[in-house]
């Protein structure tokens, strides 16, 4: 779910998104919610442990800096035609990247999980990356939409929700959830 709002959000910041750019996102969100869990499968146990003392920390990091910029720009009425800035921005690989890791680095446990069950990564994770390509794309696309019809409030409203989305993970890993 939150590689889902991230797209919406990816989606209203390109509000001239292309489909091929849609499948791009959808690629490296559900790319990336597969190979997470594969990871932590295959690191087993014993690392996971370093991994989620700061996990967290740097999801809500990420998520936050890319919101808080979001808001920022379209508060400020940036003269560009995207309040999130140029468009290409939002789409190149070091963003998506980044964003991917953000909303999957928790996959990490999951995988773990898997391993503690001997569970098979292969079927795991193909239903995981399949399902989280398919809600990215169809994010993306809606945020399309949504950018299109809202504009500006509308880029303000994705910036808060990554901001969120950030916090979310961050109090729920403080707590323990």
């Amino acid at each position: 779910m939150d590689a889902l709002a991230v797209s919406v959000s990816t989606g209203i910041c390109v509000p001239d998104l292309k489909k091929r750019e849609a499948v791009k996102i959808g690629l490296y969100f559900g790319g990336f919610q597969a190979l997470m869990p594969t990871l932590g499968w295959l690191l087993g146990t014993s690392v996971i442990d370093y991994i989620s003392a700061f996990d967290h920390w740097i999801a809500f990091g990420l998520l936050a800096v890319i919101g808080i910029k979001m808001v920022g720009d379209a508060v400020r009425g940036k003269e560009e035609k995207n309040a999130c800035g140029r468009r290409d921005d939002m789409l190149t690989h070091k963003a998506l990247f980044f964003m991917a890791v953000a909303t999957s680095i928790d996959a990490l446990a999951v995988g773990v999980s898997l391993a503690m069950v001997k569970a098979s990564i292969a079927v795991g994770a193909a239903v995981i990356g399949v399902t989280t390509f398919l809600l990215s794309f169809v994010g993306a696309v809606a945020g399309k939409r949504l950018g299109s019809a809202f504009e500006k409030k509308a880029m303000i409203i994705g910036g808060l929700v990554l901001v969120a989305i950030g916090a979310k993970i961050l109090v729920e890993h403080l707590l323990g959830a």
